[in-house]
């Protein structure tokens, strides 16, 4: 099949008008039409965020189309809808949205249909769901995955689809369960998984009722997506979840507390691709053997360089003697001089990191040039196209 793209933001004539709430048109919970398959096998994939808070990755590129273990993060996510019986995906782009058909082009590749549709501009989550509305099939009752592009998860795809039938849920939710909830929404359920709030961030002890938080995927009944206000922006968290639990609509969760982990910053997206390496996230997508290393057909790796805790080394790029890589990724073109150390960091495509120097933490911009001798700790970002001197930069005193 071919991929269809578009440049405009879909409206319709019938659309909500503005301030109305979200859930307004959907159905009574057990009147709304009876769906038509028991599985979904069709998808709405958001990827049009910015990635702001991953930059400077995402300078060049969206944040679903930098590589984590060998390939487009993008892939990732497609493979295991894919595995999940998933066969049609729309794709919300809006950021670089030039980037994404020409890789993944009609889907086919992956076993895929793969459609695009691009916000002229931005219309937030819900927006989004609501702008491709009319590249979906599903009829009314029929379930839609929705997942969010920066999400690693090792979600039972099958399982929240399943559960969003056998309760007749409007929307059902994947749930996780962290240890420190407070950077997070809270989502609190009733003894048979029934979503009762939605609690965002909360701060102190008396607000945080659950450790329960939205993962970031869910499963629409069709028509609850056709309800949300169209042509304008939209919070599927703030605005369409409040407003169809304020409406009486069904929302299920259901915990899955499997692999989960959001790729927001270049720490976690550097432990993400890691993780896929070892195998510790689930995915078919990795192109080679799950272990300590993964090294592309194309790359040049030294016979004595230390590769190991999931480090991943693109086609193109150069690992010289003696250089120690721990949990790191190095993309396309670049290149690592001998004898440099390099821990839980990522090397851009094309830059250069001189011999001996240390990196802790560290991202390297596109580009970026980071001389030897140099030593860079804890969070540092060095942007694209940047140059840093040999001998600039040190955490620690250079004698001895």
């Amino acid at each position: 099949m071919r991929a269809h793209s578009e440049t405009t933001t879909v409206t319709d004539d019938a659309a909500v008008p503005h301030g109305a709430r979200a859930a307004r048109s959907v159905p009574a919970p057990g009147t709304g039409p009876a769906p038509r398959h028991t599985r979904a096998t069709e998808a709405v994939l958001l990827v049009g965020g910015k990635g702001t808070r991953l930059r400077p990755l995402t300078v060049h590129t969206p944040k679903p189309m930098v590589p984590a273990a060998g390939v487009p993060f993008l892939t990732h996510q497609l493979a295991r809808a894919r595995a999940a019986g998933i066969e049609h995906i729309v794709l919300a782009t809006s950021y670089l949205a030039e980037v994404f058909e020409p890789h993944f082009g009609d889907g086919s590749a992956l076993g895929l249909h793969l459609e695009y549709v691009t916000e002229t501009e931005p219309l937030g989550t819900g927006g989004a769901i609501r702008n491709v509305a009319a590249r979906l099939h599903s009829a009314p009752g029929d379930p839609v995955l929705v997942f969010n592009g920066d999400i690693l998860t090792g979600l039972d795809i099958p399982a929240l689809v399943a559960t969003h039938r056998r309760t007749g849920a409007d929307v059902s939710l994947h749930l996780t369960k962290v240890p420190d909830p407070r950077a997070f929404g809270l989502v609190p359920t009733d003894p048979d998984g029934r979503v009762t709030a939605f609690l965002e961030k909360p701060q102190t002890p008396e607000q945080i009722v659950t450790d329960q938080i939205n993962a970031g995927a869910y499963v629409f009944t069709r028509s609850a997506i056709d309800a949300i206000p169209a042509g304008r922006p939209v919070s599927v968290e703030r605005e369409t979840f409040p407003g169809l639990l304020a409406d009486g609509a069904h929302l299920q969760g259901m915990v899955d507390s499997t692999y989960w982990l959001d790729l927001g910053t270049p720490q976690a997206f550097v432990r993400g691709s890691a993780d896929l390496v070892l195998g510790r996230a689930p995915s078919p997508a990795v192109p080679g053997r799950c272990g300590e290393r993964l090294v592309l057909p194309g790359a040049d790796v030294a016979e004595d360089a230390k590769l190991f805790g999931g480090t991943s080394v693109a086609a193109g790029a150069v690992v010289g003697p003696g250089a120690r890589l721990d949990g790191s990724a190095v993309l396309a073109g670049a290149a690592v001089a001998e004898g440099a150390v390099i821990r839980n960091s990522l090397i851009g495509a094309g830059a250069r990191i001189g011999a001996r120097t240390v990196l802790d933490g560290v991202v390297v911009g596109d580009g970026a040039e980071v001389g030897a001798d140099n030593e860079l700790l804890d969070g540092v970002r060095v942007w694209c196209g940047a140059r840093i001197e040999p001998g600039s930069i040190r955490f620690s005193s250079d004698a001895g």
